[in-house]
């Protein structure tokens, strides 16, 4: 796994206990102040020091207290962008992106400074001074300077928190592109559910200083929309090829990698393939759970991959819908969300580590 993480640890009143492991891509730590989510991410990179755990991240031990090992955290090679960014004022934003490659140890150097540069949409902001940018900018050369860093690992704690809707819209489609082109792993902390649904790929829930629940963020997040599944596909002639087969969304804003997101209430169940009904897909599925309410949540699997569909319990009965039953899943809706800004690619303060860098180089 690219990231492991077990820890323990106490603050006062409050005791950290927690471990999980993730694979590639953007791994958020999701719940409400105070469950431990900034406490995860210092230990991660170094910032602090628990009284137990090991963390490794591809494979490279960075703690393991039970070994004795604990890389001090300008060794670990973790970018760290602190939620109002920790620019130096001194220097232009070329001056602080140049700050973290020049670091960053010649073999660790993946990232071109021209394309991060046009990943993140600052060319135009090199010869400015970081006073006279907005947050959303301020961020954006952050995330650059980590980055540029050769990180292992890139910690974000809050990275949208002091910044207002617009800025965020600003910013999003960055992280996105960041997420799909980078290739490196990310530990995102977060306590909005729309802002990880958009991002992640992995949602491990913190509560009281442990971990609830990990999983994909369909099926850990709560709110609006966590009944509805992500499917990743590729689109091209404006269809998608998916896990489940060939979908028509409305809109399909370029070819290559795609995210699709399918609503459980655009999702119709019958026990007999359904005919004229203008479906998107139809196709064979089994239930695997039935989650009563007034509309009951049925979970459905097909192959590998699952579905859901909310349906009127009056139907649940008629349909003798219960785990084990098969069925007939038509998809009526899809929606490609969120468009990545590019195809994937197929890769895997003072007393803290530089502001935004978080590492030094190695001996």
């Amino acid at each position: 796994m690219p990231l492991e993480v077990a820890l323990r640890h106490r603050l006062g009143a409050f005791a950290l206990d927690a471990a999980f492991e993730a694979p590639a891509g953007v791994t958020a730590l999701f719940g409400p102040s105070g469950s431990g989510k900034t406490t995860v991410a210092n230990a991660v990179a170094g910032l602090l020091a628990p009284s137990w755990g090991r963390v490794a991240v591809d494979g490279r031990v960075l703690l393991d207290t039970e070994e004795g090992v604990a890389v001090p955290a300008h060794r670990r090679r973790v970018g760290y962008v602190f939620q109002e960014g920790r620019l130096f004022p001194h220097l232009s934003v070329r001056g602080n992106l140049m700050f973290g490659h020049r670091l960053a140890p010649r073999r660790a150097r993946r990232e071109d400074p021209g394309r991060v540069i046009e990943m993140l949409g600052i060319g135009p902001l090199l010869g400015r001074r970081t006073r006279a940018l907005s947050g959303g900018e301020k961020q954006r050369v952050a995330i650059g300077r980590a980055l540029l860093s050769g990180p292992r690992l890139l910690v974000m704690d809050e990275p949208l928190a002091s910044l207002d809707e617009a800025r965020r819209g600003e910013i999003l489609p960055h992280l996105e592109r960041l997420r799909d082109e980078a290739g490196v792993p990310v530990l995102y902390v977060s306590h909005s559910a729309a802002e990880i649904r958009r991002l992640a790929t992995t949602v491990v829930v913190m509560e009281e200083g442990r971990v609830a629940r990990t999983g994909a963020p369909a099926e850990v997040l709560p709110g609006p929309g966590a009944e509805a599944v992500l499917l990743d596909g590729r689109a091209e002639g404006g269809e998608v090829e998916t896990g489940i087969g060939r979908l028509r969304p409305a809109r399909v804003p370029h070819a290559g990698a795609v995210r699709v997101r399918i609503e459980a209430r655009d999702v119709m169940l019958a026990v007999a393939p359904p005919e004229g009904i203008g479906a998107l897909l139809v196709l064979p599925v089994v239930v695997t759970a039935v989650r009563p309410g007034p509309e009951a949540l049925v979970e459905l699997a097909h192959g590998g991959h699952r579905l859901r569909a909310l349906v009127p319990m009056a139907a649940v009965e008629a349909l003798g819908l219960a785990p084990g039953a098969a069925c007939h899943a038509a998809v009526r809706a899809a929606a490609v969300e969120p468009p990545p800004a590019a195809p994937a690619w197929g890769g895997r303060g003072p007393d803290a580590p530089a502001p935004g860098i978080g590492r030094a180089p190695d001996p």
